[in-house]
């Protein structure tokens, strides 16, 4: 008999053989190992969570939230979102995938127009091509384009939706979300921000790059699984859009409920984030460590601010090599190749924390230095 999936051993031995093959078991972190390749920014998700002593609280929803997956839970966690963001609402998802996914899909279709920025997180892009809308891509940052574009062909469409992330995941640079805003109100389009990577790092009280530009998008996704050190995500916005989001988005409406256990401990993470100034400024520093070192050593380093610092090393054996060496010294440090990240532009991507203290961050450097030197 033959097997039907035997195309899988040759495709996985060109991937192999371009450095691009990924295998379970290589990606959690030993004991005693200092870890830059979390996106844990404020060091919360070692933390215990502090559930209520007073009564039990469930494990499961058990169904979506729109059969009875609903809980008294969750209504408490959406009301420190809604507190936190000052929006209206706040709608979880299970992922920011899912988060993306979902809501770009239900928000626009066939006859609308999407404007989508080119280095996109992959949810995002999913999103769009589900969707069925027609999509423009924009140069990376590149407002002047997307303006050009909505003007161009915002008008033959029935919706405009301009979607951007506000600091991006790989590079840690961000748009002007200013500059965006205004193209999206000259033009009658919707702004739809992910704050991913932002929240709880950057604005007063870790409100995200938004709030500190004074930008209130019309659709703002966030996610519990990155500062806040949780799981799972949420789209904030009017109570129309949570209305719609309830009834439209596919992957809202047809995903068990994010576990009530779950739910019940985000008050108090939200409470933590928004107190963790001391947090933040750690953060500030270990990263502009990095960053020093990096440019000392010649590498190309975006001079922006946040905890994201890429490594660009160009092919994938290049950055295994680089992150192999670097854990031979008990540091992990993921090498990020393609599709993640564009053709020739492998990289470690670091993700600085506030854990990390003075003693692992000078051993950091010091194996910075000597990966480099090699």
């Amino acid at each position: 008999m033959t097997d039907p999936l035997r195309f899988l051993g040759a495709e996985l031995a060109r991937l192999e053989a371009l450095s691009l093959l990924r295998s379970p078991g290589e990606t959690a972190p030993g004991p005693g190992a200092i870890n830059l390749s979390s996106n844990d920014y404020l060091g919360l998700a070692s933390r215990p969570l502090p559930l209520p002593s007073t009564e039990a609280v469930r494990a499961g929803a058990g169904a979506s939230p729109l059969v009875v997956g609903s809980f008294p839970e969750h209504a408490r966690a959406e009301a420190a979102i809604r507190s936190w963001l000052e929006t209206e609402t706040a709608t979880f998802f299970t992922s920011g995938y899912a988060a993306n996914v979902g809501a770009i899909s239900s928000l626009v279709g066939r006859g609308d127009l999407i404007l989508s920025d080119r280095l996109n997180h992959a949810s995002i892009i999913d999103g769009c091509r589900l969707s069925g809308a027609t999509v423009e891509v924009f140069g990376h940052l590149d407002h002047a384009e997307a303006r050009r574009l909505l003007a161009e062909h915002g008008p033959k469409f029935r919706r405009r939706l301009l979607v951007t992330e506000s600091c991006f995941s790989m590079d840690g640079d961000s748009p002007d979300l200013r500059e965006l805003a205004r193209a999206c109100a000259a033009h009658d389009a919707v702004l739809y921000v992910d704050e991913a990577h932002a929240l709880g790092v950057f604005g007063p009280e870790g409100r995200g790059l938004c709030a500190a530009t004074s930008v209130r998008p019309d659709v703002l996704v966030g996610t519990l699984g990155k500062a806040v050190g949780l799981q799972g995500a949420f789209v904030a916005g009017s109570g129309d859009l949570q209305r719609w989001l309830w009834n439209r988005a596919r992957s809202f409406v047809f995903s068990t409920a994010l576990a009530p256990v779950l739910a019940a401990a985000v008050p108090d993470r939200i409470l933590q984030v928004r107190r963790a100034d001391a947090e933040r400024s750690r953060l500030d520093a270990v990263a502009s460590e990095l960053r020093a070192t990096l440019g000392e050593l010649g590498a190309q380093v975006p001079s922006v601010s946040g905890p994201i610092v890429p490594w660009v090393l160009g092919e994938a054996d290049r950055a295994l090599a680089a992150s192999g060496r670097l854990f031979e010294q008990g540091i992990v440090a993921k090498a990020i190749r393609p599709p993640t990240v564009p053709p020739h532009s492998s990289r470690i991507r670091f993700a600085a924390s506030a854990s990390i203290d003075d003693t692992q961050l000078a051993i950091v450097l010091r194996a910075l230095r000597q990966t480099a030197g090699r």
